[in-house]
C-alpha cells in the first residue's frame, strides 16, 4: 500500500501487524510519534507533538523530539545519527528541509541540512507481507571539501515507555548465541563489534520486551562491524539505533559522493518475541534467491570435516559416500583439505590457503573421479572453499605478497596461520572468481561451504573493513549470476558471518562448529529468533562430541538436528548397526517432515524442569519438537502449555509408539499437554491436527 497521508502533518504506514507514525513539517527531520503494534486506520495524533509538551525549567525554548534524524550540536543531547565534519568545520548538523516521497509500501524522505551542505535520503518501507519496517539511509556530501563521517546510523526508532528488557547474544568460536538479558534504564545500554566480519561474540540484532507482553525485535543486514544502542530519552521512551561501526578515517566523501548505509530490520508484535521472529523469518525468506526462483526440499547433507579432517583418502571418501547414499543422505560436501599449490598441499591448517588447485598427491587425477562417484550414486556433490584468505606459505602469497591486507611496519598478524586477502582489490576478485569458476564449470558442483576463519586486524593501510565486505558481496553476486545453480552456505569458523546481509547471497548457514547436541539446543533456540530453520545447517556429530568431549545417544543428537537444515558429520563408517538404524530411522522422518518444519510458523518455549519446545506450522497442522535437556527433578511429569493452539478448536496429537490424543485447544493452552516420562536427553515429536467436525 502507498502511505496514508491522513493530514498534511501526518504520515501513517500500516502492514497486518505493525504501524509507523510521522509528525511531518517542512524544515526539519521527520518526529516520530509511533512505532508499535498495528493501530486501526485513521487513528493519529490529536495534536502536533510539541503542541502537548510544556517547556520544562533549565530546557531549551526550541523543543527537540525524537526525529528520524536526529542531529548533533543544536539541542538534541541524545545520540545522533550522523557524526562527521570537514576539517572541524560544519559537526553540527540539523535538517532545514523535508520533502516525502511516496513509494510502494513505504516512503523516502528527502532531507537537507543546508547549511552543513548535506542531503540525507532516508528510506522507510513496512512490508505487508513481512511486518517488517526497513530503514536504510543515503548521505550525499553538498560540500566542496571532503566530509569524514566517523558515524551514520543505518535507523533510528523509538520504544515505548514500557520496555523492559533488551536481549541480545554473546558468545566466541563453539559458542554462539549464548543469551544475555539487560534490564533498560536510564542508563545507555550499548552492543559493538569491530572484529571485521558478523562475528560470533557480537550478534547485529536484538529483542526488546515489554511490560504489557508486546516486543520490539531489530537487526542489521551486514557483515562486518556493527553498533546497537538503546539510549532512555527525556519523554520516557527509548531509542533504538543501529549502523556500522567505522574505523578512523574509513569512510570519507569527496563533493558529490555518496553513501548508502545497510539496512536495519525491524518489527514488532503484540503477540511477544515468537510474534518478532515469525516477522524476521517472512523478510529472510523474501530476501533470499533461491535457484530456479523457489527453495527445494531442503537435502540432507553429509560433510567430511569431523569425520576426515585433512586426511583425505579417495577409496575412503568413495566408501563414506557409498555408507551415506545407503541411508538416504542426499548431499556429500568435501571439506577442507582438497588443495593446495605447486610448493605444497594442504595437509593441515598451516599453508595453502590461496592456491585453489587440486592436490594431485591427494587425488591424481583431480577431484572428477570423486564428484562422479557421488553424484552416481543420486547425492549432489559440494566443495569447500575459503576464499577471503591467504596462507603465508603458499605460492600465492610468495606472488602476490601486496595482496593480503597489511599496514606498511606493522607485523603481520596471523590467526589460524592465516592472512586476509584484500577484497576491495578487482585483481583480487579476479583471480578468486577465475579459480572457483574452473572448479565449478569442470565438476558437477552443486553446492559451495564458503568458510571465513578468522578476525580482521589491519584492514589496509587505510581501513577499509566496509571494502572486505562490500567486496566479497560482489564476489558472491559475480558467482551466482555465473553460475546460478549452485547453492552457497555461509560459514564462518561456524557461527561467525550469520547476518540478513549474507545471506541475501547465501542460502544457508553453519550454525556452529560445536556439534554437541546440548550445547546446540541454545545455539539454535537463539538462531531462530532471528533467522528460519530451513537455513540453519544443523548435523548430527559425533560421540564423543568433538568440541566439547560430552556423550550423547544417536536418538538425541538427531532428534536436536531434526528441525534444521539436517545434517551429519561423523565417519558413518565407524557407526555400530544400531546406530546407523537409528539415523537412517531420523533421516526418513526429516525428509516426512522437512515441508512441514520449513516453510510456515515457528513458535519457541519453555516448560518447567528442563523442557524446552518449538512448534512449526504448515498447512493448518503444527509439528511439535519437545526437548529434555537434564533428568527431571520432579516426581510427576509436568504439563507443557500451548498457548499458539486455537482454544475453540479440538485437535489430534499423534507421535511414534504411542495411541493418539484427542484435547481441547483451550485445555492445552491453559493446562497443558501431559508429558510422558522423558530421559534426561530425549527429544519427542509429536503432530497436532485440528480436528474437523
Amino acid at each position: 500500500m502507498s502511505p496514508e497521508t491522513m493530514s498534511p502533518e501526518f504520515i501513517a504506514l500500516h502492514s497486518p501487524a505493525c504501524t509507523a507514525i510521522w509528525e511531518i513539517h517542512g524544515d526539519e527531520a521527520p518526529l516520530w510519534r509511533y512505532w508499535g503494534p498495528r493501530l486501526p486506520d485513521g487513528v493519529l495524533p490529536a495534536s502536533a507533538l510539541r503542541d502537548i509538551r510544556p517547556e520544562p525549567s533549565f530546557s531549551l525554548h526550541q523543543d527537540q523530539p525524537l526525529s528520524i534524524f536526529p542531529g548533533v550540536g543544536m539541542g538534541w543531547f541524545g545520540q545522533s545519527a550522523l557524526l562527521a565534519h570537514r576539517g572541524g568545520q560544519d559537526w553540527a548538523q540539523a535538517i532545514t528541509a523535508c520533502h516525502v516521497e511516496p513509494i510502494e509500501h513505504g516512503v523516502i524522505f528527502h532531507l537537507a541540512d543546508d547549511v552543513a551542505q548535506l542531503a540525507l535520503d532516508i528510506r522507510a518501507r513496512l512490508d505487508p507481507a513481512t511486518d517488517t519496517l526497513s530503514l536504510s539511509t543515503t548521505l550525499t556530501n553538498k560540500g566542496s571539501a571532503v566530509l569524514d563521517v566517523s558515524w551514520l546510523a543505518s535507523g533510528n526508532l523509538p520504544l515505548p515507555q514500557d520496555a523492559a528488557q533488551v536481549l541480545s547474544f554473546t558468545g566466541r568460536h563453539n559458542r554462539e548465541f549464548v543469551p544475555q538479558t539487560d534490564i533498560l534504564s536510564r542508563s545507555l545500554w550499548r552492543r559493538e563489534n569491530r572484529r571485521g566480519l558478523t562475528s560470533h561474540d557480537c550478534f547485529p540484532g536484538a529483542m526488546v520486551t515489554c511490560a504489557d507482553g508486546s516486543a520490539y525485535g531489530a537487526q542489521l543486514a551486514w557483515s562486518g562491524n556493527h553498533v546497537q544502542s538503546i539510549e532512555w530519552v527525556e519523554d520516557g521512551r527509548r531509542h533504538w539505533q543501529m549502523g556500522e561501526w567505522l574505523a578512523p578515517g574509513e569512510l570519507r566523501l569527496g563533493a558529490g559522493e555518496s553513501v548508502t548505509t545497510p539496512e536495519m530490520l525491524a518489527s514488532c508484535s503484540a503477540q511477544g518475541v515468537n510474534g518478532v521472529a515469525q516477522a524476521f523469518h517472512r523478510a529472510i525468506r523474501a530476501r533470499m534467491s533461491w535457484p530456479d526462483g523457489k527453495m527445494k526440499p531442503r537435502p540432507v547433507h553429509l560433510n567430511t570435516w569431523e569425520g576426515f579432517y585433512f586426511d583425505h583418502d579417495l577409496d575412503a571418501l568413495k566408501e563414506l559416500a557409498d555408507a551415506a547414499a545407503a541411508i538416504g543422505i542426499e548431499r556429500f560436501v568435501l571439506d577442507d583439505g582438497w588443495f593446495g599449490g605447486q610448493t605444497k598441499g594442504r595437509d593441515d591448517d598451516t599453508s595453502s590457503l590461496g592456491d585453489w588447485s587440486v592436490d594431485r598427491a591427494k587425488y591424481p587425477d583431480g577431484l572428477a573421479p570423486l564428484a562422479d562417484h557421488v553424484v552416481g550414486l543420486g547425492m549432489e556433490f559440494g566443495l569447500w572453499v575459503e576464499p577471503e584468505m591467504i596462507s603465508p606459505d603458499s605460492d600465492l602469497f610468495r606472488a602476490h605478497p601486496e595482496w593480503a591486507l597489511q599496514i606498511a611496519g606493522r607485523p603481520l598478524l596471523t590467526a589460524r596461520h592465516q592472512l586476509v586477502l584484500d577484497m576491495a582489490r578487482a585483481d583480487v576478485q579476479d583471480y578468486l572468481f577465475t579459480a572457483i569458476a574452473g572448479h565449478l564449470s569442470s565438476l558437477p558442483i552443486a553446492y559451495l561451504k564458503w568458510d571465513h576463519n578468522r578476525d580482521l586486524t589491519h584492514a589496509g593501510a587505510q581501513a577499509s573493513f566496509r571494502a572486505q565486505v562490500l567486496g566479497t558481496y560482489a564476489l558472491l553476486a559475480r558467482l551466482r549470476a555465473a553460475f546460478p545453480q549452485v547453492e552457497i552456505e555461509a560459514c564462518a569458523g561456524g557461527g561467525g558471518r550469520i547476518d540478513a546481509g549474507i545471506i541475501a547471497h547465501t542460502h544457508r548457514f553453519w550454525t556452529s562448529d560445536c556439534i554437541d547436541a546440548i550445547s546446540r539446543v541454545e545455539i539454535q533456540r537463539g538462531f531462530l529468533l532471528f533467522m528460519p530453520p530451513e537455513v540453519m545447517g544443523s548435523h548430527v556429530g559425533a560421540c564423543p562430541a568433538h568440541s566439547t568431549g560430552r556423550m550423547q545417544s544417536m536418538p538425541f543428537r538427531a532428534g536436536v538436528a531434526l528441525s534444521g537444515h539436517f545434517g551429519v558429520e561423523l565417519d558413518l563408517r565407524l557407526l555400530t548397526q544400531a546406530e546407523r538404524d537409528d539415523l537412517a530411522a531420523t533421516i526418513a522422518r526429516y525428509k516426512a517432515l522437512r515441508d512441514g518444519l520449513h516453510q510456515g510458523r515457528v513458535w519457541q518455549g519453555t516448560g518447567d524442569d528442563h523442557i524446552v519446545w518449538q512448534a512449526h506450522e504448515h498447512e493448518g497442522e503444527i509439528l511439535l519438537i519437545i526437548t529434555r535437556v537434564a533428568p527431571t527433578s520432579w516426581r510427576h511429569q509436568p504439563h507443557l502449555r500451548l498457548p499458539m493452539l486455537e482454544q475453540g478448536t479440538t485437535y489430534r496429537l499423534s507421535r511414534e509408539g504411542a495411541e493418539d490424543q484427542c484435547l481441547h485447544g483451550a485445555w492445552l493452552a491453559r493446562m497443558g499437554l501431559p508429558l510422558p516420562p522423558m530421559k534426561g536427553e530425549e527429544v519427542l515429536v509429536y503432530r497436532i491436527a485440528p480436528i474437523i467436525a
